[in-house]
């Protein structure tokens, strides 16, 4: 049940993201600024699975400046994810099982579920839903 609870929270943050949270944009970013990287040392790498981001740390004494910030800030932005998960999972943890334990994964359902029940949820999950800006990511 646990596992169940934090694969929930972590589409709900993943899957329903947006803005600067959004998990496009960082890999977006990262293929921008690392454009000539991949090309020149990466170009035989079937991207997935962390083999780009192997083929990095690989060559890592080669990455310009450019890319080694892009690779930063995607780290960052990913730290913030966790802590967000975290958060949400640990003030949340009742309120899903009670109202969302039954929900589809998938597509932002379980932050719906969360949302439609606001009214019902304990305030430490209700404030943990404005802490990481649930409501922005799902409108």
């Amino acid at each position: 049940m646990r596992a169940k609870l934090l694969v929930a929270i972590v589409g709900l943050i993943l899957l329903g993201a947006a803005g600067a949270w959004a998990q496009e944009s960082i890999v977006d970013n990262v293929k921008k600024a690392c454009e000539t990287e991949i090309t020149t040392y990466c170009s035989q790498v079937t991207p997935g699975e962390g083999r780009v981001l192997a083929c990095f740390y690989a060559h890592e004494d080669k990455l310009s400046g450019r890319c080694q910030y892009a690779l930063y800030e995607a780290a960052a932005v990913l730290e913030d994810f966790a802590a967000a998960i975290t958060h949400l999972a640990t003030e949340c943890k009742d309120d899903l099982l009670k109202y969302c334990a039954q929900v589809e994964l998938g597509e932002g359902r379980v932050g719906t579920c969360l949302l439609d029940h606001k009214a019902e949820l304990t305030a430490s999950c209700q404030q943990a839903i404005a802490d990481v800006g649930l409501e922005k990511v799902q409108e």
